[in-house]
Formats: C-alpha cells, sequence, structure tokens
C-alpha cells in the first residue's frame, strides 16, 4: 500500500464536527499515515492542538490567516506565541497574503506575515504559506525576508503560481503543495507548471474541507482524497503514484521533522 501525508487540511472545521473519527479512519485506510491540521486563528490554533493530542496521526500547524487578522482580539499574537512551542505543533501558519478577500488591510496582512515568518525562525517550525492574487506581493516579502535572513524553511500551501514562480518560490528554499485544483478540467497551465517541478521540492494535501478533487469536486474534500491528486502529480511528474507517494512522504517529513 502507498503512504501519503496530506500536508495541509482544516479538521478543526465544524463540517468535520461530527465524523471526525470516521473521516481518519477512511485516510487511514487510502495510506494516509499523516495529515497536519492547520489553524486560521488563535481559537483554531487551540483546537488543532486539541485535535492532535488526540489523535497520534495528526499534527497541528498553529497561526492566524491573513483574512482571520482583523477579528483577533489584543491577545491572539500572544497565543498563537506560545502555542508555537507545544511537543504536537509542527508548522506556523496558515500565513500570507491575499487580495481576493482583501478581509484584512493588506499592509497590516504584510505586518503579520513576517512575524509569522520570524516565529518560524526562532520555534524552527516551517511557515506554511498561503497566497491568493498576490504573488508580486508575496515574492518582494519573501525576497526581504531571504536576503536577510537565508533560506526560508516553509511550503507555498495549495500552489497554483506560474512557473517563474515556482522557480523563485524553490530558489529562496520553499516546498510547493498540490491541492485538489490540479485535477480540475479547466487547471491546464497549473498542470503544465507541476510537471515541471523537481520530485523532491513537491508536496500534495486536501486543504480539507474545501477543493475536493476530481472525481468528489463539489463535495466536502477529506484527506483520503488526497490520493486522487497524489495520482495525478504522478502523471505529470512521469512516475508511479508509489515513486510519488514515497517521496513526498520523504519531502513532509523532512520539511516538517514529523
Amino acid at each position: 500500500m502507498i503512504e501519503l501525508i496530506d500536508t495541509h487540511a482544516h479538521l478543526d472545521d465544524e463540517q468535520f464536527a461530527a465524523d471526525l473519527p470516521v473521516v481518519l479512519q477512511r485516510a487511514s485506510a487510502a495510506g494516509v499515515a499523516k495529515i497536519l491540521t492547520i489553524a486560521t486563528t488563535a481559537a483554531s490554533s487551540s483546537a488543532c492542538i486539541a485535535l492532535a493530542e488526540r489523535h497520534v496521526m495528526l499534527s497541528a500547524v498553529v497561526g492566524l490567516h491573513p483574512n482571520s487578522i482583523v477579528e483577533a482580539d489584543a491577545t491572539a499574537w500572544d497565543n498563537i506565541v506560545a502555542a508555537a512551542g507545544h511537543p504536537c505543533v509542527v508548522g506556523i501558519g496558515e500565513t500570507g497574503l491575499d487580495r481576493h478577500w482583501n478581509n484584512t488591510p493588506f499592509a497590516i496582512q504584510e505586518e503579520y506575515f513576517v512575524r509569522h515568518l520570524e516565529l518560524s525562525r526562532r520555534s524552527a517550525c516551517p511557515a506554511v504559506i498561503h497566497c491568493r492574487e498576490a504573488e508580486a506581493d508575496m515574492l518582494r516579502v519573501l525576497r526581504d525576508d531571504y536576503d536577510r535572513f537565508g533560506p526560508i524553511s516553509g511550503v507555498m500551501h495549495s500552489f497554483v503560481g506560474d512557473t517563474n514562480m515556482a522557480e523563485a518560490c524553490r530558489a529562496m528554499g520553499l516546498y510547493l503543495s498540490f491541492a485538489g485544483m490540479l485535477t480540475y478540467k479547466n487547471a491546464a497551465a497549473l498542470r503544465a507548471t507541476a510537471a515541471q517541478q523537481p520530485l523532491d521540492r513537491v508536496l500534495v494535501e486536501t486543504d480539507s474541507p474545501y477543493l475536493a478533487p476530481v472525481p468528489h469536486r463539489g463535495k466536502r474534500n477529506e484527506p483520503a482524497h488526497v490520493v486522487h491528486t497524489a495520482a495525478c502529480l504522478a502523471e505529470l511528474l512521469g512516475v508511479s503514484p508509489e515513486r510519488l507517494a514515497e517521496q513526498t512522504t520523504i519531502n513532509a517529513q523532512r520539511l516538517f521533522e514529523i
């Protein structure tokens, strides 16, 4: 059986409240050995840690999503900093920049993104980075960090950028993680980009409960469905599903030290 790691799922989401144990059983049966449950707020950071304490196949990533910052109270960031030291925590995020929803003023998004990158370095936990319609700004902030501190430990989650974006991110030390959009009929450009990536720098994820891959598109996504994204990526890279699973698992283990 293949062994995969779903490097990005929001298992504290209310859509999993009623049946998470069954969801995890299906993931295990599909060959998913490990899942990173990703926070978006201080409250969800605590929830993700609690889930990881309860389920051995889970590890937690803590942080403030850029679209959630504006709603955070005065204690939120201090809570994230404290949570970063928990033994179940393996990453910082999801953090980043978003010009699609723009719930949080962009200057504040940038400020908190830089804070997360600093916390990532200080805690020796990689950054889990969100980028939506903000590629130029993203590269500017990342290059400034890279020029000052050197290679960046982290992953561009649910990557949808072009080849130039991919190359720039990899050059700064980042991994690229592909989600269910890779399987969508209208994602030919993304598949062309994915096909050019080195096998030792890619990861797979679901972003559950969102972005379900074909053949589950339009339904609730869950970690078991990562096998479909992995199969698509394997075909694009010209390797067997087993080889893709082996290498992406090694990549995730190396990055997150899990």
